[in-house]
């Protein structure tokens, strides 16, 4: 057992400026890290009030404070949750922790008192609160800035995947056709490459948040079928979706935009056989696995195949098929959602990519009603009453394209640039069949507010067509309603008066 004569040579040992008060707030001992600290002698602090180490603010309530404490005395720090500060000789103040220690003398209660400075910490935090502040500033900016080219780089793809379509179908130039499809080609490897690169930005810079929910496989299943069954037999290959009745949760959105990928991987790399989508049921979440007859992928290459720009087999200075990003962004979107990818391949026999997600909570959610159907050729303007369109569009190049591939296409079209000009148009004539908007409208509008702003002047749900270059949570959270589709710029003109025709037959 230590003698008590041993103690103050141990406090003055401490790394902590130590004191010792009694109740009244007299100092009966101080260690050597006090004079260290405040500058002051220990003769000169020894039977002084602890105010003079208090900045002067701080001395009238500290004695309430302190007779409190005597009258509750424990082990515990000082000012919990507040910020406090000493004050040295020189009147400078500094911040301070203190934790304060109960001691039973022989003439009544003493307090012991642990003193840090804790500058260079605040210091520390404060330069940590300045660069999260800075970092949060500049997702930010590069949110606006993705947002802002979203939208404005698309516009310009889109003007030219509209005109392109508008003149291959009033040409009969056969050189001019040829050149006209090779025109399309390079626009929708354009395009393919925007959608990419502005995908890996959003989520590089968190301006994706998934928004999560109960939803039923069935219903992306179908949208994987009829979007892919097209491009799977142009290759001579079988594209197998299993029906799959399972509930899960999760971002639709998003599970959609990774299985996608993984489909146009499988029948890039898939020469013969098949492509298979289907589900496995485990015990706490479903496996949506994508399988291929394709070439595989050989141990070497496993490690990359989830980096940015690499392909299996291509050197960097080839001609490519596509930019190695759909894998990068399927790894990103799977930590998004807090699930997990599982990949197996075996060189020259296939490959399997699959994605565990939590089975669904709301037992009451129901497949969808139908299935979409196969994008086709769209019948000829002749084959079909002219149909009355609005066109709501403030681009003027886009709007311009739209209205030429639409007329070339037989549709009887008014093109407007807001809501004012749609709302005064319908009121000279309310025959109206169908509504094209874009999302974003100058000032402030959008193209929903429009659809529901004409659908109430009408007094019903006229069908429409929201077109939209940005792929936020902001157009992915937009209420769907059957009489309502929505597309993402840039849009071909194929697939725009596809989903006008299929749009019309529902």
């Amino acid at each position: 057992m230590l003698s008590a004569d041993i103690v103050p040579y141990i406090l003055d040992s401490a790394p902590d400026a130590m004191l010792v008060v009694d109740s009244a707030g007299t100092i009966v001992f101080a260690n050597r890290q006090v004079s260290a600290l405040f500058g002051y002698s220990q003769a000169e602090v020894l039977g002084s009030s602890i105010d003079r180490l208090l900045p002067e603010q701080l001395r009238a309530a500290h004695v309430g404070h302190r007779q409190r404490y005597v009258e509750h005395a424990r082990v515990r720090p000082m000012g919990i949750g507040l910020d406090l500060s000493a004050r040295r000789r020189d009147g400078s103040e500094f911040p301070v922790e203190i934790s304060l220690s109960p001691i039973e003398g022989s003439n009544g209660l003493l307090v012991a008192a642990a003193i840090r400075d804790v500058t260079e910490r605040r210091h520390v935090q404060e330069e940590l609160r300045r660069a999260r502040e800075a970092a949060d500033a500049a997702n930010q900016a590069k949110s606006r800035f993705l947002a802002t080219a979203s939208h404005d780089l698309r516009q310009p793809l889109q003007t030219l995947a509209l005109l392109n379509g508008a003149m291959r179908r009033s040409t009969l130039d056969p050189s001019l056709s040829e050149a006209l499809a090779q025109q399309e080609t390079a626009i929708g490897a354009m395009a393919r490459l925007l959608n990419a690169l502005l995908d890996i930005s959003k989520l590089e810079s968190g301006a994706i948040r998934p928004s999560v929910t109960d939803f039923t496989v069935a219903t992306i299943f179908a949208e994987m079928r009829a979007e892919f069954a097209q491009l799977a037999a142009q290759k001579g290959l079988e594209l197998k979706v299993e029906i799959c009745r399972d509930s899960v949760q999760s971002d639709p959105s998003l599970v959609s935009q990774v299985l996608r990928n993984l489909l146009s991987n499988a029948i890039k790399y898939t020469r013969e056989g098949w492509v298979q989508l289907r589900c496995l049921h485990e015990a706490r979440c479903v496996r949506l696995e994508v399988l291929d007859t394709g070439v595989g992928i050989s141990a070497s290459d496993m490690p990359h195949i989830f980096e940015e720009f690499y392909q299996i087999g291509i050197p960097a200075n080839a001609s490519r098929d596509g930019y190695g990003l759909g894998l990068a962004i399927v790894r990103r979107i799977v930590e998004l959602l807090g699930a997990s990818l599982d990949v197996r391949s075996e060189p020259g026999k296939g490959s399997a990519f699959s994605v565990a997600l939590p089975v669904g909570t709301d037992r009451t959610v129901q497949p969808a009603a139908r299935e979409r159907e196969t994008p086709g050729a769209v019948p000829a303007a002749q084959e079909r009453p002219a149909r009355r369109l609005l066109l709501v569009e403030d681009d003027p190049a886009v709007r311009s394209a739209t209205q030429m591939l639409l007329r070339v296409a037989g549709y009887s079209t008014t093109a407007v640039a807001s809501r004012s000009e749609a709302l005064e148009e319908v009121a000279r004539n309310p025959a109206l069949d169908m509504i094209i908007a874009d999302y974003h409208l100058a000032p402030g509008e959008t193209g929903r507010q429009v659809i529901e702003a004409v659908r109430s002047s009408l007094g019903r749900p006229v069908k429409a067509v929201l077109v939209s270059g940005d792929t936020s949570s902001a157009v992915q959270g937009v209420q769907m309603d059957a009489q309502l589709r929505i597309a993402s710029k840039p849009i071909n003109a194929d697939e725009l008066l596809a989903l006008l025709e299929e749009l019309a037959r529902s």
